[in-house]
């Protein structure tokens, strides 16, 4: 054996934490709950076994959409300090794996929930999961600083699904859980890119902070939040849920308001550490967990 050969560093096959890994668990997570909320809101009691299948299809369903993107967007993990230690750019995997696993998800999960639930669950998993994949990873991500604006419909679905998996069908009410998710999705994110804009740059992501500056971003983080607050009060306006939820949501929803209006009325480069965007940031996946959990218990204990 020559001596340039045992240089060169056998890889690591991959094992069952790096195809979890795929699936992008954190989020999932919240995929997960919003899908769960949207099932135990809905004015139809499914079975347990049978609410217990539609919720794993749709956690099979994102954590597919996970392991497509992580497949199609291996180069730009590459170059992120956030991403560059997940299995295909940290060399624990191959794209091809990566891609068999994704696909073969995605088709377990439709059609297990077209043959266990219903075809409107299942056509709408469907469309989430081909949305995620084509129309924001593919298309939008790298060509448009509007990706997140029009992708965070992707991650709006799982409450229909939910829903559609309880009645067989979709009514207002999850389309408004579906567009409280939509409108959140910008100053949820925007919020991120302004502390990691480095990390989308130097992967030509163009992220509104990184091709509009800062002081725009904050300003469109405000401006959405506004449309958002007004979305998640609506179904209590409207009547269709009980006054646990619309406390909730209205005390929730000020709370969103005041911290992302601390952020848009921020001058740039005010603080380096940038607390204010971090704050939003997480306190926006704390904002939707408790929006839906509102909706869930009002259904059930109001």
């Amino acid at each position: 054996m020559s001596s340039a050969s045992t240089l060169v560093p056998t890889a690591l096959p991959a094992d069952w934490r790096d195809f979890l890994a795929l699936t992008k668990p954190r989020v999932m997570t919240l995929v997960v709950f919003t899908g769960l909320c949207g099932l135990l809101a809905a004015p139809v009691t499914i079975h347990p076994v049978l609410g217990f299948t539609a919720i794993l299809c749709i956690a099979l369903g994102a954590g597919a959409a996970g392991a497509l993107n992580q497949w199609y967007e291996s180069d730009i993990d590459a170059v992120m300090k956030r991403t560059a230690r997940r299995p295909l750019p940290a060399g624990r995997m191959d794209r091809q794996s990566a891609l068999h696993f994704g696909v073969g998800l995605a088709a377990f999960s439709v059609i297990l929930m077209y043959f266990a639930i219903n075809l409107v669950a299942a056509a709408i998993l469907a469309v989430s999961i081909l949305f995620y994949v084509f129309v924001y990873t593919i298309w939008l991500k790298r060509r448009t600083p509007q990706n997140i604006v029009i992708g965070g419909a992707a991650g709006a679905f799982p409450p229909m699904i939910g829903w559609a998996a309880a009645t067989g069908d979709v009514t207002l009410m999850p389309v408004l859980l579906f567009a409280l998710i939509f409108l959140w999705t910008p100053p949820h994110f925007w919020a991120l890119a302004l502390f990691v804009k480095t990390d989308y740059a130097n992967a030509g992501v163009p992220m509104l902070p990184v091709v509009a500056g800062e002081r725009n971003t904050r300003i469109q983080i405000g401006l959405y939040t506004l449309p958002m607050a007004a979305a998640a009060v609506l179904p209590w306006w409207l009547g269709l849920t009980g006054n646990l939820y619309g406390v909730s949501a209205v005390l929730l929803s000020a709370v969103f308001l005041g911290l992302a209006a601390h952020v848009a009325l921020r001058n740039s480069g005010a603080d380096d550490a940038m607390l204010p965007e971090k704050r939003l940031f997480k306190y926006s996946i704390l904002y939707l967990f408790l929006m839906f959990a509102a909706v869930a218990a009002d259904r059930w204990f109001a």
